[in-house]
């Protein structure tokens, strides 16, 4: 079974081939791409969050056999250390990460909605991030985001 994630064909090892598998543990497990992250699996959280062909996607409850074909983007490919994102470099500012354990899926899902949305409304964002946060950094979510739209309007990744 072969999987396109972030922009490269990848075939799974025989473990991470049933087609009922989530695509989180082919992620973690057969890829070795582990800033997916697991919360809930059940889909409620959104630690797990990716891009299915460019929408946000909870991977904990999504199985191999409907990504078949189509464009997977994780965490990984979102940014560098040398050129971050700029959801990453506001998230930095705004100081967003606490515990950090769900930042990779909140990161994923501000991706997904700046992709088709470049002015979010504060509305737009608390309908777009469904993503649960222990530490409650929702405040600086919001911030953040409205930081990386402007950078981004600019013409600034």
């Amino acid at each position: 079974m072969d999987l396109n994630v972030n922009g490269q064909p990848h075939t799974l090892p025989e473990h991470a081939r049933d087609p009922a598998m989530p695509l989180l543990w082919a992620l973690r497990d057969g890829l070795n791409l582990t800033g997916t992250k697991f919360g809930c699996g059940i889909a409620a959280c959104g630690a797990c969050t990716v891009h299915v062909d460019g929408v946000a996607t909870r991977s904990c409850v999504t199985p191999l056999a409907s990504v078949q074909g189509k464009a997977i983007t994780t965490i990984e490919a979102l940014g560098s250390e040398a050129q971050p994102h700029a959801l990453q470099l506001a998230w930095l500012a705004e100081q967003v990460p606490q515990c950090g354990y769900c930042q990779s899926g909140m990161l994923m899902a501000a991706a997904a909605l700046l992709a088709k949305n470049r002015r979010p409304s504060d509305a737009d964002i608390d309908a777009a991030i469904s993503n649960l946060c222990r530490c409650g950094t929702y405040p600086r979510v919001r911030a953040a985001i409205h930081q990386a739209a402007e950078k981004l309007a600019g013409g600034k990744k």
